[in-house]
């Protein structure tokens, strides 16, 4: 059996080829060479942290607000649609809620100055059939 002898550290040899390749490593192996640090990235993460959080924020404060008004006219909506009226309303048109004496929603073309409900609100039919608080 054949012993082979280990080459010094400073000596690059492949073992499995049998021959040196210092010129094909992507890297320095001279002793001179600089040494090999990993860069410190822990100031540039914490910086995109910062920058992804900002972005996360806005988007999630835009979409809370999407929700809010989306939540605004359901509430609308189930008020009106759940209010007495003998009439169907007409696309395009203002209407007024007011409430009667036994506290009940109901809905009506008088406008509030020509009368002396309780206004609730100014509604407009949309062609989506949905109310719209005016």
């Amino acid at each position: 059996m054949k012993t082979k002898k280990k080459k010094p550290d400073a000596v690059v040899f492949d073992e499995e080829n049998e021959n040196y390749d210092a010129s094909l490593k992507p890297y320095a192996t001279d002793l001179a060479a600089p040494a090999i640090t990993t860069t410190d990235t822990i100031a540039w993460k914490n910086t995109n942290i910062h920058k992804v959080n900002k972005q996360i924020k806005a988007k999630y404060d835009e979409l809370k607000a999407e929700y809010d008004n989306l939540i605004k006219e359901f509430e609308y909506n189930n008020l009106v649609y759940s209010a007495k009226f003998n009439f169907e309303p007409v696309v395009g048109e203002v209407y007024h809620l007011y409430k009667n004496k036994q506290a009940q929603p109901f809905l009506s073309i008088i406008a509030p100055a020509e009368c002396s409900f309780d206004h609730l609100g100014t509604f407009r039919l949309n062609a989506d059939k949905m109310w719209e608080s005016l």
